[in-house]
């Protein structure tokens, strides 16, 4: 894999519900933390490598993407902007990319209905197609199913099944976002990431548990370069979750973050 000359890629990720930025735990519990908007323009000064944005409620309610709220978020964005959140067909995602978006994420309609990654993919290019999973451990056992509709419907097949077979449909990046982890800023199930990195060829990247620049650096020293994204910790501040947007300078990237690849090389 020709992917050493890339650098790992630290990704805020927010979240959209009524027109708000809100923040999860383990998928329920949305506390609102301001406007998304203002957020974009902070990211911005503060040079985010990439700003991944999903609106909630527009795939648990069946609701069509807000479209003039996704060209909002895209003419203020000065790094790529992936969204995900309502996508259910291949032209309305050549429409948000025709917003100036550089990727669409989808999760739901994919696992309803896998012939939808390949229209996209030829509608729109593959990489500008991201499939999210979103992933909890089952009970007995310890392999991790997908589950969808903002972790409400399990469909009893394994996340590396099915990162296996969107790659193959024509995914060209897979997000794993652990519902166990959300918000809890306890670490990334670094195994799990790990194992994928080893199947796929496609870029990867890791969402749920993130919690300090130390809990990066390990997904990165045990995968090489992938997608590290947060959300909590790049909105939150202190014990008692105080709203702080932040993120790390270039400084603290090369120390803490990209020294993990050298122990790889």
């Amino acid at each position: 894999r020709n992917c050493e000359m890339l650098r790992p890629r630290i990704i805020p990720c927010l979240l959209i519900q009524d027109s708000g930025l809100v923040k999860t735990v383990r998928f329920k519990d949305p506390k609102y933390v301001g406007d998304p908007i203002n957020a974009v323009k902070i990211f911005n000064e503060k040079e985010a490598d990439e700003l991944i944005v999903i609106d909630i409620d527009a795939s648990a309610h069946d609701r069509e993407p807000d479209y003039q709220k996704i060209a909002y978020l895209a003419s203020e964005c000065r790094m790529p902007l992936c969204y995900g959140g309502g996508v259910r067909t291949a032209a309305q995602a050549k429409r948000i990319i025709a917003l100036g978006v550089e990727k669409v994420a989808i999760s739901s309609a994919a696992l309803a209905n896998p012939a939808l990654i390949s229209e996209i993919a030829a509608e729109i290019g593959r990489q500008s197609v991201v499939v999210v999973l979103d992933h909890k451990q089952r009970l007995l056992g310890k392999t991790q199913d997908v589950w969808t509709h903002n972790g409400t419907r399990n469909t009893k097949r394994s996340v590396i099944d099915v990162a296996l077979e969107m790659e193959k449909l024509g995914a060209g990046e897979i997000v794993i976002n652990s519902i166990d982890n959300d918000g809890k800023m306890k670490g990334y199930n670094v195994a799990l990431a790990a194992h994928l990195r080893e199947v796929l060829t496609v870029p990867l990247t890791v969402l749920g548990g993130g919690g300090s620049l130390d809990d990066m650096h390990k997904v990165v020293a045990a995968c090489g370069v992938v997608g590290v994204a947060a959300g909590s910790f790049f909105v939150f501040k202190g014990p008692y979750r105080a709203v702080l947007i932040s993120y790390p300078t270039a400084q603290q990237k090369r120390d803490s973050i990209y020294s993990a690849l050298q122990g790889r090389r």
